[in-house]
């Protein structure tokens, strides 16, 4: 079985005050109800756990009859940080669970593709991101915003979502994440942590995440 968490329990600051960038309404629904709908209709994903800020769950149960959701899903709430958010995910997934898919709710528009080769790529390895090239040129500053250092972008990639991991995998990296104390936004940095192997998957598909007002345009064309 596999399994996806989709993390919707941010505030999205960047966004500005008092704006929730997952229920902004582009091409039709909410942003996050097309990355739930995406899941859903995936036929390699079994079961959905839903991660959400305490006090929405009917928000949620009501997109999900508005989207006639048709695999079982769970609705846990979120944590203080991301990485806590994705615990409380992990430790309601269905005991059978493999493969966990983890999906920012704010990434709408990944492709059926990127899931099928992200689930792939962590079944063989344990662990695997959606990623993209780098294209720009890279610098390194000080807190001077003074370049320090030039960066050979053909070893820089920008890490996306999902990223998918054997549900052994990333249990044992957050764990350790948690025993050390430290704060990661990415999950595959635990892996890093525990020095498992993290396999990149090209995406050649747009994948963009909704952060500030203006990526809303860019999403809604990709829709």
């Amino acid at each position: 079985m596999n399994t996806a968490i989709i993390v919707a329990a941010g505030r999205g600051t960047r966004m500005g005050p008092g704006i929730d960038k997952l229920f902004l309404e582009v091409a039709g629904l909410p942003v996050v109800a097309h990355t739930w709908r995406r899941f859903d209709r995936h036929p390699e994903i079994h079961h959905l756990c839903l991660v959400v800020r305490p006090g929405l769950e009917a928000d949620f149960e009501e997109l999900a009859t508005r989207l006639d959701i048709r695999k079982p899903y769970t609705l846990v709430p979120g944590g203080a940080e991301r990485q806590d958010s994705v615990w409380n995910g992990l430790i309601r997934v269905p005991s059978s669970t493999e493969i966990i898919a983890i999906q920012d709710g704010a990434r709408p528009c990944t492709s059926d593709n990127t899931i099928s080769r992200c689930l792939e790529s962590a079944k063989r390895t344990g662990a695997a991101v959606a990623a993209q090239r780098a294209v720009d040129t890279f610098k390194e500053a000080d807190n001077q915003q003074r370049v320090v250092r030039h960066l050979d972008r053909s070893r820089l990639w920008s890490v996306q979502t999902p990223q998918c991991f054997r549900l052994p995998v990333i249990q044992q990296a957050l764990s350790e994440v948690q025993a050390r104390g430290l704060n990661v936004t990415d999950d595959t940095a635990a892996c890093e942590l525990i020095g498992a192997p993290v396999e990149l998957v090209e995406c050649p598909d747009p994948n963009p995440k909704v952060t500030v007002s203006s990526d809303l345009p860019i999403v809604a064309l990709w829709l």
